[in-house]
Order: structure tokens, then C-alpha cells, then sequence
């Protein structure tokens, strides 16, 4: 999943993201240490939310620092920036960047980092105190960042300063930088309303404000559904043929739920509590028999915030509403036309070009995926499958994998202990990235007892260039369900910060027992996702915050790092680092990795066709859906666009009646992904393409290896934001991506 964006950065570049996997609205700390003049208040204050000097202290912050905080940083706030305006209009010559854009970082220091802190244990400790105090915040920061995005002297200031950057013949690297700064942040403002006078500004603001609203009620709605639902098992014979791990992991949720000692826990007995947190909801499909099961837990998954308590049919609505009507205000026909304005993707019809590229490979496959899933099911199952229903298809996929490749998932749990994976994938960086990571767990406060903390080392000189924060496991009493990186503190010299810290959170399988955790394949590729996020937040070299790291990249680019790391994991060099047996100490068997390679094109027609269809039913729902007709019963309804646009590139199997995925569609309704959710699939593209620049060289032969990897870090994790994402890949492979290594990777040729 994507990373999510900075609070500060997005006083100039975009929509609050909240990460439904998140997705919170979280805030990026970048902030210089050495400007006491500016925030000696702050520092001497001994409400843990305003002391700034270092990294957050996690374990001395109560829900109620929130407020007291916010306030007083707003005040300053609104005083510096006024004065800035006022400086900025009586200086309408000779107006240099160093006047704008680091003053704006300044300043946004204080609030930013303790805005950032309060989303972020949003979203992993969630709790009704701290939620009622983000929510009271959240349009003072909200008007905020309105404030600043509307700032006719800071527009006109930076407009002036792009002319004469456009004369210019300065190109260095750190020129180039400014210039993105300017030109991203001058799209941002008209993007946030900057051109707008009079009763229109109001409206707009309002409805800004609103969205806000509607996206943190989306997210809590999910989180609450997800948290309501359990289901306790308490016959034995309903567990036949469920992995020890599972049954473990649903006896332990049972034990922690009434209380008990762990010593109480009895495996084989039970009972198991079965929840909607993602491992559980996944060894539910995957393993259990059981198929009422199944259907009960899958139809409780599906229609999760579609409750008369909980509804977010009617939110979907207003934010659909909302959006249209602010890009039409802006100029835009549609909001899917504003969105795709700050991305590399020219028009929706190119996004649709290359979505009905990947189909035409994508859909044969899948239908005949779903052929042999449906053999399998009537020819084991019997009669009961003479027709395949949802809930079916990933338990017989599972089976007819293993039947395929004589290999399941609890065969290879046991060589992925993720201490062993850790050392695995930090061995793996520190070959092709010239990095080390080292263990630091200690030196800083943490939210929760599983976090660990580590620092990042450049090789050749030793310095300390970064550090981050890795929150591991599930925890579904407060913490949000995905996968995210976000940022912790950002690279900024303005603000005199050099070392970049990340947070990586996961949601796997948590430690039962004496047994560390054990992790599935779908983990592994997890962790190794999120933390190529975190190298190029960790790596960067560029040094202007608006630009460094992910900052600045456009959306549909920033997954490439990310996607690029996760081909690692079929390099046998790669994953013999750290596949050994977690008691052992055995190697994994090199029959075992060679079926697990072999399992890497199993079922990728369908998993590609999900993720064209949800591409595809995000952009529809924000071109040329008619929300305002929908919602009154007088046109298509959400749910009708969700079909028709199924029954293109899933017609294999279409949704239910009673299919409410859309109401937990954070991505879209309460993340940055609204008409973005193509992004994945576009940055695969060059996710791919990237990682055969080391097939060609060959994975075998180290020294080419690690020169092909030093460019790597040298182009796609050093240059940030600073350059454009297309001229970042050119430079790295000499030439624009091509979809050729995606569909040889995917098996789909």
C-alpha cells in the first residue's frame, strides 16, 4: 500500500490521505531542531506533544495533550504566516525562493509534527478519547491548511518566482528540486482554491471541510464494523483441515477476549474466536471446511459499514457530491480530470488504455482459473459445489494449489519467522543498496510493546542517514487493518533535519506462545512492500522537503519502489538469507523453493482482474457517475456502477446482491486513492520493467547485481520528488517503461 502522505507537504500538495489499511490522516515531521527562536515555547512546555527536539515520545502522550497543543500551535502559527503575507505583498520585487517556500516549512514545523503524532496513534491505538479529540481538531487544521493553499501574496510570490526560474540555466539537481517545489505547490494552490473570490471561497472551503468529515467517519465506521464482529467456535470437529496457526491464532484471540491466562489456551479444544482482522479473515477462506463458515464470515467482511448503525452508503454519496461539484468549481469536468492532473497518467482514457491492455491478457486467464477451481470443488466436494459460490473460491483456489504444487502455506510458515525475514531483507538491502540496518530497539519511545525501532547506515561512510519504526502485528481492539509507511520525520534543510524516520505498519500474524511469528508468503511480500516504501523515504538525497523522498512523487509512480522489492522474494539467493527453519535452523528444502517459484504465476489472471476492476470502478464513480441521480433512486445506484463495470473485467464472478464492498473502500473514500486506485498497476508496470534491468544483468552475478542496484538508489530512491517520475525511470533504464516484464511476471504473456 502506499505511503501516506505528510501534513505539512500537503499544505501545498493535495487532500489530507488517510490510509484505510488506514488510512489515517497522518502528518510528517521535518523539523529543524536548531530554530529555538522560533519555538521556544514549544520546547520548554512539558505537554509531550509540543516537546519537538527529537522523536515523538510515545510513551508519555494522553488523549487530552491533543487540544492544548493543537491551539497554541494554530495561534503561532496564524501569527507567522500573517506576518509572512505581509512581507511577501510589500516585497512584490525581487522575491527569491529562500523567501517562500523554506519560511512556509518553518513555520509548519510545530504543527505539523504534533499532528502527525495524533494521527498516527489514531491509527494504530485507537481509542474513544484520542478519536474525539482528532475529530474536535480536525477542522482547525483542516481551515488551516485551507489558509495557506489560498494565499493570494504566497501564490503571487511563488508565480513570480517560477518566471524566473524558467530562464534559469542553472539544471543541478538541487535547482531542479526547487523547481518541482514551486511548480508542485503553485498546482496545489489552484488546486485548493487559491483562484476563487467571494461566495464561491466559502462554499468551497465548507466543502473541503466537509470532506474531511465524511472521509474520518468512513474510516471509524469501518474500523468499528470490523471491530463489532466475532464469531466463537467452540466444536472441534469444525476445525478439520485448519492449520495448527490458525487454530491457533483463533484461540488465542478467544483467551485475550474474556481475559484468561495464556496458559488457559488449548489449541486442539478451543474455543477460537474468529474476527475480521486480515489473518483471520484469510485463514478463514482459505482453510476452513466448514462452508456455512465461510459464507458467514465472508458476507460479514463484504458488507461491513453498510449497517443501519454504521451506514457509509449515504457518506459515498456526499463525497462523490462534494468532489464534483469543487473540481467543476476549479474548471474540471469531473474529478477523476482534477485528480489525473497532478499524476503522470495523461487522461482517464489512457488509465482505460492500459487497464484494457492488461485485460485482454488478464480475463482469458482468469476464466480459466476459475474452470479448474470449479473441477476441483465438484470433484472433491461433491454435490454441495455443482455451483460455486464466493465464499468458496479462494478455500478450493488453496486447494488446487497445493494439489498443483504439493506445497501449502502451513509447510512454509515454519521458515518464515519474521526475526529470520528481518535479517533476510536487511542482508538483501545492504547487498544491492550499499546500506546496514541495525536493531536500536530501546533508544526511543514506542506505542506498543511489539514495536521495534532500527537505524540505516550508508556502508562506505558509516554515517547514520536513517532510521524507522516497525510495527508488526494485528491488533484489531484499536489498530487499523492494511499495510502502510509513513513518515515519521522528513529530510528537510530548511528545518535542519538530515535523518529521515519511517513507520512501517503491518498487520501479521502476531507471536502465540513460545513460537515467534510465523509468517505466510502474502506477509513476507507485505513487510517487503511496505519497507521499499521506507527506502525511498530513507534514501533520498534530495534535500528540499517539499520534494525529498516521497514527497512530491506523483501518485501513480510511487509504488514502484514498493512493487519492485517485492520481486525479490522469487531471487533464491534472496530468500535462502532467510528461509531456515525457525527451531532448526534448516534451510528451507530447495524442492520447497523451487514449487513456491513455480506458485508465483498461480492465480494472477484473477488477482489481476480485481485490481483492474476496483482501477476501473473508482475512475467511473469519479468521471461519469451521476451521484446526485444515483443517490435519489433516479439513475444507477454505487452499487449498479460496481456491476456493470464488473461484468467487464470480472464477469466470471459477479458480485452478490447484497455486495457492500464499496462502504469499505477506504482506499478511494477515505484514503488518497480517489480516482487513483489505478496507480497500482501503472507503477507495476514500471515496478517490473525496473527489476528485469537485474534479470538482464543476471541475479547471479553479484558484481552486476549490485552495480545495477547502486543505480537504482542513485536514481529511483535518491532523486525523490526533485525530478519527474518519467526522467527518474529514464535515467535508471535508459528508455520509458514497457509492459513486457509485468505480463512475463504475471504469466501472462
Amino acid at each position: 500500500m502506499k505511503p501516506v502522505l505528510p501534513f505539512a507537504r500537503l499544505m501545498f500538495l493535495g487532500s489530507v490521505a488517510v490510509r484505510a489499511f488506514s488510512r489515517s490522516s497522518t502528518v510528517r515531521s521535518f523539523y529543524r531542531t536548531s530554530a529555538l527562536a522560533m519555538t521556544t515555547s514549544v520546547t520548554t512546555t512539558t505537554n509531550p506533544l509540543l516537546q519537538q527536539e527529537g522523536l515523538p515520545r510515545f510513551a508519555e502522550i494522553d488523549p487530552q495533550d491533543l487540544t492544548p497543543a493543537v491551539e497554541e500551535l494554530l495561534k503561532k502559527l496564524e501569527h507567522d504566516f500573517q506576518s509572512l503575507e505581509t512581507k511577501l505583498s510589500a516585497s512584490t520585487d525581487n522575491i527569491e525562493y529562500e523567501s517562500v517556500l523554506p519560511e512556509v516549512e518553518k513555520m509548519q514545523f510545530p504543527i505539523g509534527y504534533t499532528w502527525g503524532v495524533a494521527g498516527h496513534l489514531n491509527a494504530v491505538k485507537n481509542g474513544d478519547e484520542l478519536r474525539e479529540a482528532y475529530q474536535a481538531n480536525q477542522p482547525k487544521i483542516v481551515k488551516a491548511l485551507t489558509q495557506f493553499k489560498q494565499s493570494k501574496p504566497v501564490f503571487a510570490a511563488l508565480s513570480a518566482i517560477e518566471e524566473k526560474q524558467k530562464v534559469a540555466d542553472d539544471d543541478s539537481f538541487y535547482t531542479q528540486q526547487k523547481k518541482r517545489a514551486v511548480e508542485n505547490s503553485l498546482r496545489s494552490m489552484k488546486l485548493g482554491g487559491v483562484g476563487l473570490e467571494g461566495e464561491a471561497k466559502e462554499t468551497f472551503n465548507t466543502m473541503k471541510m466537509r470532506l474531511a468529515e465524511l472521509a474520518t467517519k468512513f474510516s471509524n465506521n469501518v474500523l468499528d464494523e470490523t471491530k463489532a464482529f466475532s464469531l466463537t467456535l467452540t466444536d472441534a470437529s469444525q476445525m478439520e483441515g485448519v492449520p495448527d496457526s490458525a487454530k491457533a491464532m483463533w484461540a488465542n484471540a478467544h483467551v485475550n477476549f474474556v481475559k484468561q491466562s495464556s496458559e488457559e489456551l488449548d489449541v486442539e479444544k478451543g474455543p477460537w474466536r474468529i474476527t475480521l482482522d486480515m489473518p483471520s479473515y484469510i485463514a478463514v477462506m482459505s482453510h476452513m471446511k466448514d462452508r456455512t463458515v465461510r459464507e458467514q464470515v465472508y458476507k460479514a467482511y463484504l458488507q461491513r459499514a453498510s449497517s443501519d448503525e454504521r451506514n457509509n452508503t449515504p457518506i459515498i454519496y456526499e463525497t462523490l457530491k462534494l468532489k464534483n461539484s469543487m473540481a467543476k468549481m476549479l474548471g474540471f469536468d469531473n474529478y477523476a480530470e482534477q485528480s489525473l492532473s497532478s499524476k503522470m497518467a495523461p487522461s482517464v482514457e489512457a488509465v482505460r488504455e492500459l487497464t484494457d491492455l492488461i485485460a485482454a491478457k488478464a480475463l482469458p486467464a482468469a476464466e480459466k482459473e476459475l474452470v479448474e477451481i470449479t473441477a476441483l470443488a465438484r470433484e472433491k466436494g461433491g454435490d454441495e459445489y455443482s455451483e460455486l459460490k464466493h465464499w468458496d473460491v479462494t478455500y478450493w483456489s488453496e486447494r488446487l494449489k497445493e494439489s498443483k504444487f504439493e506445497l501449502t502455506e502451513e509447510e512454509t510458515r515454519p521458515y518464515f519467522a519474521l526475526p529470520a525475514v528481518l535479517d533476510g531483507m536487511f542482508q538483501l538491502v545492504s547487498r544491492i543498496f550499499d546500506i546496514e540496518v541495525q536493531s536500536a530497539d530501546g533508544e526511543e519511545q514506542v506505542w506498543h510493546p511489539d514495536v521495534r525501532f532500527f537505524k540505516v547506515y550508508d556502508k562506505e561512510s558509516g554515517k547514520h542517514i536513517a532510521s524507522f519504526f516497525l510495527d508488526p502485528y494485528s491488533r484489531p481492539e484499536n489498530k487499523r487493518g492494511g499495510a502502510w509507511m509513513n513518515v515519521c520525520i522528513g529530510k528537510s534543510e530548511a528545518c535542519g533535519r538530515d535523518t529521515p524516520v519511517a513507520y512501517l505498519t503491518c498487520n501479521g500474524s502476531p507471536p502465540v506462545g513460545s513460537k515467534p511469528s510465523l509468517m505466510t508468503f502474502r506477509e513476507v511480500t507485505t513487510l517487503f512492500h511496505e519497507f521499499g516504501h521506507g527506502l525511498q523515504h530513507m534514501l533520498t538525497t534530495a534535500t528540499v522537503g517539499d520534494v525529498a523522498g516521497i514527497s512530491g512523487v506523483e501518485w501513480d509512480a510511487v509504488e514502484l519502489p514498493s512493487q519492485f522489492m517485492e520481486n525479490w522474494l522469487f531471487d533464491k539467493s534472496t530468500v535462502y538469507g532467510f528461509a531456515k527453519h525457525w527451531e532448526t535452523g534448516a534451510p528451507m528444502p530447495e524442492e520447497m523453493f523451487d514449487k513456491l517459484e513455480k506458485q508465483r504465476m498461480y492465480g494472477t489472471g484473477m488477482a489481476t482482474c480485481r485490481q483492474l476492476v476496483f482501477g476501473q470502478i473508482d475512475l467511473e464513480l469519479h468521471s461519469a457517475f451521476d451521484a446526485e441521480a444515483g443517490e435519489k433512486g433516479e439513475g444507477e445506484s454505487i452499487f449498479d456502477v460496481q456491476r456493470r463495470i464488473s461484468s467487464k473485467y470480472v464477469p466470471y464472478m459477479m458480485p452478490l446482491p447484497e455486495d457492500r464492498f464499496l462502504c469499505s473502500f477506504s482506499h478511494i473514500f477515505a484514503g488518497g486513492y480517489a480516482a487513483g486506485y489505478y496507480s497500482y498497476k501503472w507503477a507495476e508496470v514500471m515496478s517490473a520493467d525496473a527489476f528485469a534491468a537485474f534479470e538482464e544483468v543476471g541475479l547471479d552475478n553479484e558484481e552486476e547485481v549490485k552495480k545495477v542496484g547502486r543505480k537504482f538508489r542513485d536514481t529511483v530512491l535518491s532523486l525523490g520528488g526533485g525530478v519527474d517520475p518519467m526522467e527518474v525511470f529514464k535515467q535508471f533504464r535508459g528508455r520509458e517503461p514497457r509492459p513486457g516484464a509485468l505480463l512475463r511476471h504475471n504469466g501472462l504473456e
